[in-house]
C-alpha cells in the first residue's frame, strides 16, 4: 500500500464525512484533488484491498435485537460452495469458513443472523439448515448477550 492509499484508508475508516460533497471534504483534509480520492478508492475496491463504501447501521438501534451466531458441521468437501450459498443470503451479515477443534468443536462454517426477535432469527436459521442439507452433521446457535466491541479494524 502506497503512502496515498494509506491515508485514503486511513481518511475513510471512521466514516465519510457527513457533509454534502464527502470526498471533496476528504481531498481537501489530504491536500489533493477530489479525483485523486476518487481514482484511490476505485483502484482499491477493485482490487480487494478495501470491500465496500456504504452505510453500516447500529442493527440494535434499528431493532434487530435477536443476533446469533449459527455454527454448522458442514462437509469438508461442501463447504467452500455451500458457504458462498449461505454468506450470500440477506439476512446473514458475516459467514466465514474456521477450522475444526476437535473432538470438542465439530463446526466449519459459522453464519451471523440477526432477528427483531428470536422467533425471526430461528426461521432464518432453519432456512440456512435447509440450504445445508445433506451436507451438515450437526449445528448449534449462540445467541449475543451484550456488545463488548464492535468495530472493524483501524490503520494507527
Amino acid at each position: 500500500m502506497n503512502a496515498l492509499d494509506r491515508a485514503l484508508v486511513k481518511a475513510t475508516q471512521g466514516g465519510l464525512p457527513l457533509v454534502a460533497r464527502p470526498y471533496e471534504a476528504i481531498a481537501r483534509q489530504l491536500g489533493i484533488a477530489q479525483d485523486e480520492v476518487l481514482a484511490g478508492l476505485e483502484r482499491m475496491l477493485a482490487d480487494g484491498r478495501i470491500r465496500r463504501i456504504g452505510a453500516v447501521p447500529n442493527h440494535y438501534a434499528l431493532g434487530y435485537t435477536a443476533n446469533a451466531m449459527s455454527v454448522w458441521d458442514v462437509a469438508d468437501e461442501a463447504v467452500h460452495a455451500l458457504g458462498r450459498e449461505i454468506g450470500a443470503l440477506p439476512f446473514v451479515t458475516h459467514c466465514y469458513r474456521r477450522p475444526r477443534r476437535l473432538p470438542d468443536w465439530p463446526y466449519n462454517l459459522f453464519a451471523m443472523v440477526h432477528g427483531k426477535d428470536r422467533a425471526e432469527t430461528e426461521r432464518k436459521i432453519f432456512e440456512i439448515e435447509a440450504r445445508l442439507g445433506k451436507h451438515t452433521r450437526s449445528h448449534d446457535v449462540l445467541y449475543s448477550t451484550r456488545i463488548l466491541k464492535k468495530n472493524g479494524m483501524r490503520l494507527a
